[in-house]
Parts: C-alpha cells; sequence; structure tokens
C-alpha cells in the first residue's frame, strides 16, 4: 500500500511540475505576444498583464508541493543539521504533521472560498475569468499536500542518513 501511495506521489509531482512549466510557458506567450504586439504597432493590448498574472497563484502554490515533496527549504535543512538526530526526526515528523494539517486546511477553507467565489475578473471588454480559476489552485494545492505527506514521512527516516554523509565528506575535504 505505502509503495502505491509514493508511486502516486510521484506520479503527482511530475504532473505538478509540467504544469507549472506550462503555466511559466503560458505567461511567457502572452507577455511576447503583447511585447511583441507592442512593437508592430506601436499600441499596447489591454489584456495581456492581466492574463498573465493569473497564472501567478497557480505556480506559486503548486511550486510549494514539489518544494515540500523534495525536502526543499535551506533554512529548515540548516537548523535540522545542527540538532541532534532524536530532537531532529522528533521536529521531522510533527513538520510533516503540521504539513498534513495545512493541507486538510487548505481543501477545507480552499473549497469554500472556491464555492463562494462569484467574480470576474476583467481581462478585456471582451475577455473575463472567473475568479474560480485562481481560487481552485487552494484546495488543489492540499490535495497535493496530502498525497506527498507519505513522501515527507520516508524523507524524516532518511534526512539523517543523508546528512551524516554531508558531515563526512566536510570533514574529510578540510573544511
Amino acid at each position: 500500500m505505502l509503495a502505491r501511495l509514493r508511486a502516486a506521489s510521484d506520479a503527482v509531482n511530475r504532473a505538478v511540475i509540467w504544469a507549472c512549466i506550462g503555466c511559466v510557458l503560458v505567461m511567457l506567450a502572452i507577455s511576447f505576444i503583447g511585447f511583441f504586439y507592442m512593437v508592430v504597432t506601436g499600441d499596447a493590448l489591454s489584456w495581456t498583464y492581466s492574463l498573465a498574472r493569473l497564472f501567478i497563484p497557480w505556480i506559486g502554490l503548486m511550486s510549494i508541493t514539489v518544494a515540500f515533496r523534495t525536502g526543499e527549504h535551506v533554512a529548515m535543512g540548516m537548523v535540522v543539521r545542527h540538532l541532534p538526530a532524536p530532537v531532529a526526526t522528533v521536529l521531522g515528523y510533527v513538520n510533516v504533521a503540521l504539513i498534513a494539517l495545512l493541507g486538510l486546511l487548505l481543501i477545507w477553507y480552499g473549497w469554500e472560498f472556491f464555492l463562494n467565489s462569484t467574480q470576474y475578473y476583467m481581462v478585456s471588454d471582451q475577455f473575463q475569468v472567473h475568479h474560480r480559476w485562481v481560487a481552485a489552485a487552494v484546495p488543489v494545492t492540499g490535495v497535493i499536500l496530502l498525497i506527498h505527506v507519505v513522501y515527507g514521512l520516508q524523507l524524516v527516516e532518511s534526512t539523517h542518513g543523508v546528512d551524516e554523509e554531508i558531515s563526512e565528506l566536510l570533514k574529510e575535504s578540510g573544511e
């Protein structure tokens, strides 16, 4: 069962990375369209900036899940390296539990936020985007965090082995 959950976490992580790449590429394409239109015509398109910025919440929230999944957090990594192994392990499990709680809260309150979103973003006079496009990023991020919690437990269990190897390599290099 745990292997299936980790495989699901791997698949979701790959999909999230590709979705973030896709969002960035769409933002760049929209920005380039606006830039080239201005270069060619001398006039600005009113909708390019407004449309491009609607992808920012998706990129920001989804990238949080990728960082959690890979155990990336520079400040926390430095703190953990300086703690005794048992304390760091306990704090690691507490951290994973707090991330799971955050995921549940994002789903709970994010779903309500999504359902109650009734406004439209006026991208241009003819083009509107429902606020639910942005609001959906909140509960989706919560679901992905919960999927990755199973992998977070593995990160806690394997953290000290990696830190000990890094410490030994630093000692050998004279640092």
